[in-house]
């Protein structure tokens, strides 16, 4: 099962700046050790953050966060790609809606997509049902995720796993299952 690791929304808007979820302080050292592991074993790391333009229609339910060329809309210094990483802007709560990303997935042969970072029942939960639409298999690292309240986080999981058949683990025993492979 060729995986690749999606990052979502882990930009310094969302993580410090004017859509500041205190919560995602938890995931980032979990986050960070997956995407060490991930490398270690050549799995893709895909960066898909928020990018956008003054008239996105975000703007109007969440006000002007992650915009394109601003420094909130980059990746946060913790979690900075590599440079063999890949980085996708996105402009919607799918990481899949008119990005590269599915063109990209199909070329690195990936038939399932490990999804991490924020929000789990926004942004994480359109990228998964895009993803489901599009035949991938879907992990969810539940402590690699996370919402603005335990009650978001807890229902997005839920709706991942029940509407999109996604796997819901641990990061460190997705972590186990890549060393005895």
């Amino acid at each position: 099962m060729p995986e690749a690791i999606l990052v979502i929304d882990m930009a310094k808007d969302f993580v410090y700046g004017k859509l500041k979820c205190d919560r995602a302080q938890r995931i980032i050292p979990n986050m960070k050790k997956l995407l060490e592991s991930a490398r270690e074993k050549s799995k893709p790391v895909i960066y898909v953050t928020d990018t956008h333009l003054p008239v996105d229609r975000e703007m109007a339910l969440w006000g002007e966060h992650s915009m394109k060329g601003e420094e909130g809309a980059q990746v946060i210094d913790e979690l900075k790609p590599d440079k063999k990483d890949y980085l996708i802007e996105k402009r919607t709560y799918s990481a899949f809606y008119e990005t590269g990303l599915d063109p990209l997935l199909r070329d690195l042969k990936v038939d399932t997509v490990v999804i991490t970072g924020l929000h789990t029942n926004i942004c994480d939960r359109h990228t998964a049902a895009d993803a489901f639409f599009r035949g991938y298999k879907i992990i969810v690292p539940e402590d690699c995720v996370d919402a603005f309240t335990e009650k978001d986080h807890l229902e997005g999981l839920d709706y991942i796993k029940r509407i999109y058949g996604a796997e819901i683990i641990n990061s460190k025993e997705l972590m186990k299952r890549w060393k005895s492979k």
